[in-house]
């Protein structure tokens, strides 16, 4: 279907873009991707793809908003205190582009109700907190053959890669444990916009692989570290 008169004018500043124009802007519109967690990471992902026209956007989260949340999770404010994280995320995003299609899957995702959930979109993006889940998405994404964005913050740095199938993985990254203590960020403390920008960059990789634009973070992963402002980009 050809874009509207209205999307044509919203989306003015992806189309005015060769390495995406009309084709590529309707291949996001066409698009199905999900967001499994609407916290830190999830709120820039969850809004940019919003406002970038996805047409559809899947939210795993079954928890609610809480004061401590409110540092860094931009998609809820303070009148969303209590309210399921995935109800306040939809309509963060509709506020943005009520053309979007979201969908709330209000519960914990486990290996019971992972494929039955993940199948039904084309890109998964990661935007979890701890390690089990993040093993479980990787595991599932293999075993379908869908691509996955990862992207995880501690304290002043962000980590990011991609995964299309035949790449690196999550595994072969990190190994089957990941180094290092699985501390969330409200116990070991996270700089609020390093969540922002590793959460954009997720953003900007799902984009880059609707349209079939750039050079996606396959087999590499990109590292920052906010207090230096160095970026590294490590070949896998």
């Amino acid at each position: 279907m050809e874009l509207t008169k209205d999307e044509k004018t919203r989306y003015r500043g992806h189309i005015s873009l060769c390495e995406i124009d009309l084709p590529g802007q309707q291949r996001l519109r066409d698009s199905r991707v999900l967001i499994v967690g609407a916290g830190g990471l999830g709120s820039p992902v969850g809004l940019y793809l919003a406002a970038a026209g996805v047409g559809t956007i899947g939210i795993v989260d079954a928890d609610a908003v809480s004061l401590s949340n409110l540092q860094r999770q931009i998609m809820h404010g303070t009148p969303d205190i209590g309210r399921l994280k995935a109800e306040s995320a939809r309509d963060a995003m509709l506020r943005i582009n009520p053309a979007v299609n979201v969908e709330l899957h209000t519960l914990f995702i486990d290996s019971d109700n992972a494929a039955g959930i993940m199948r039904n979109y084309d890109v998964v993006v990661d935007c979890t907190d701890n390690i089990s889940t993040r093993l479980l998405i990787n595991d599932e994404c293999l075993r379908l053959g869908l691509p996955f964005v990862f992207g995880a913050v501690r304290r002043f740095g962000g980590q990011i890669f991609t995964h299309r199938p035949g790449t690196a993985d999550y595994r072969s990254i990190f190994g089957n444990e990941a180094a290092g203590d699985d501390f969330p960020c409200a116990v070991d403390g996270v700089l609020n916009t390093v969540v922002g920008i590793t959460g954009s960059i997720q953003a900007t990789e799902v984009i880059k692989l609707i349209v079939g634009t750039g050079d996606l973070l396959t087999d590499r992963l990109l590292t920052f570290d906010s207090i230096t402002m160095t970026f590294n980009i490590f070949d896998i």
